[in-house]
């Protein structure tokens, strides 16, 4: 383990600052590929296939978050966060390169499978080099770099996009990846640990990657403009017999890759499921959000990226408040009252139209982001207090993973219900085909439209964003539902 005492103060420094822009880099990703979207989407003429862009890394980083964790507790966390920056990286330059849409969704799991290791070891070296009474302080300053990644991805996007092209969205970590590199490198100095070696969970790792493969081919198929029904069915078969063999090999594993027994703590189980259901409305709205902006409003990519911005500023403020709120309140009474204002500032966008003000994007993402700072902080730090001190490194991997799983399959979803919605619209509309939409989409390409079918696109398009956030509301829902089961009362301390 690292020890902060024996670790020099100019060490942590380089450390910090290579932890700082590690999660800036990571984190940044989403964002800039959010804004660039529209127009990727349309020079690859991928729009049927447009969530895989964002569904496949947070797949692949799903699946690798848990493995990283248990081989940085065997090899070190050193050598395993250099791997992922450099599967990272890779992913990015070959990212950057792509030909068609196929190719970019597979470097993009390239790309997934180097975040997993960076983006949870990071927390993990805080947790070695700083005890309880400073980490949280050393947290919410890393936490400021994903506020700056989110503030700055969207009009970096936007620019990129704007004066050179998307090739450069992926391009840009590299010199990021080089400095941190040498950061690490030269500043991570790591003490040799004992530890009791267990069999590593191979049934576990292989059954919950196919389970989660599984479950995102089967509403990437239902969702799809060529619908397969045997595609529909054997992936359907497969991720249930897959999730029955992964929960049988957990509870006979040694050393499982999620334990169960942490469930068995209904308010442990609530605050997780509350963590995985809000971050994966966090996606949502960050895809969804600039796509209606630049389709209806016809904003260049830079403009559209902006209605996401408020979030991380409203996020970081607001994040100031846990710790008075945790010291007055219950979780239940904190979480309540704010899923239900995100529920009625939402309920708008059902039945916006092409005349609904703009600058209301913008509070909507501002409320979104002040709700979610407050409440998910609250989940992690809840969840971390009510187990066993022994078990605090696993559970921030499982928030990790939580996390990583909620916007995965929260991504396929919305992108199901997205694809269905248009493809039903296309039904009243015979003179738009699902390319003519694809292209729309694109501030750069709807010149090439005008008269009528501009109208009848507006209209397909609108369907689409009504049932996605439709969806988001419902989604709400099940997470205040679930926290209306939280029996506890009384304030965590």
């Amino acid at each position: 383990m690292l020890i902060m005492a024996e670790t020099k103060k100019s060490n942590l420094i380089l450390i910090m600052i290579a932890i700082f822009i590690a999660t800036f880099m990571t984190s940044v990703e989403t964002t800039i590929v959010t804004t660039a979207l529209p127009t990727i989407i349309s020079n690859l003429n991928g729009l049927s296939m447009q969530s895989w862009v964002f569904a496949m890394y947070l797949l692949t980083t799903a699946v690798s978050t848990p493995i990283y964790g248990k081989m940085s507790d065997r090899i070190g966390r050193k050598p395993i966060f250099i791997i992922g920056l450099i599967v990272f990286c890779t992913g990015s330059f070959l990212c950057g390169i792509a030909g068609n849409i196929y190719f970019l969704i597979l470097f993009r799991a390239l790309q997934g499978i180097g975040a997993g290791a960076i983006m949870p070891i990071t927390y993990t070296i805080i947790a070695d080099l700083f005890p309880y009474s400073r980490r949280s302080n050393m947290l919410a300053m890393n936490n400021t770099a994903w506020g700056i990644s989110a503030l700055l991805g969207p009009l970096l996007g936007g620019f990129i996009v704007d004066r050179l092209n998307w090739h450069w969205i992926f391009f840009i970590n590299l010199p990021l990846g080089a400095i941190i590199l040498l950061l690490v490198i030269f500043g991570l100095k790591e003490q040799k640990r004992e530890h009791q070696k267990q069999p590593i969970d191979f049934r576990g790792i292989i059954s919950l990657s196919i389970t989660l493969i599984a479950l995102l081919i089967f509403f990437q198929s239902v969702g799809s403009q060529n619908l397969s029904i045997i595609s529909v069915l054997i992936s359907g078969i497969v991720f249930l017999i897959f999730i029955v063999l992964f929960y049988q090999s957990e509870r006979k594993a040694i050393d499982p890759i999620i334990p169960l027994k942490l469930f068995e703590q209904r308010l442990f189980t609530i605050q997780i499921l509350t963590l995985s259901l809000l971050n994966g409305i966090q996606i949502g709205f960050q895809i969804y959000f600039p796509i209606w902006l630049q389709s209806i409003y016809k904003v260049p990519a830079s403009v559209a990226g902006l209605a996401v911005t408020p979030s991380p500023v409203m996020w970081l403020i607001s994040s100031i408040f846990v710790g008075a709120l945790t010291k007055r309140f219950s979780p239940r009474r904190i979480t309540l009252p704010i899923v239900l204002i995100q529920i009625l500032f939402y309920i708008p966008l059902l039945f916006a139209q092409i005349s609904f003000p703009m600058f209301i994007f913008y509070i909507i993402a501002g409320i979104t982001g002040a709700g979610l700072g407050i409440v998910v902080t609250t989940n992690i730090l809840v969840s971390q207090e009510i187990v066993d001190k022994s078990e605090v490194g696993t559970v921030s991997s499982m928030q990790t993973l939580g996390r990583t799983l909620g916007q995965t399959i929260t991504t396929g979803v919305f992108g199901l219900i997205f694809n269905i919605a248009v493809n039903s619209s296309l039904g009243g509309h015979n003179t738009v085909s699902f390319n003519q939409v694809n292209q729309f989409i694109s501030t750069n390409e709807a010149v090439k439209f005008s008269g009528s079918i501009v109208y009848s696109m507006e209209e397909i398009i609108l369907n689409g964003m009504h049932a996605v956030f439709l969806a988001t509301v419902v989604v709400f829902i099940i997470a205040f539902i679930i926290n209306l089961l939280d029996k506890n009362r009384d304030v965590i301390k």
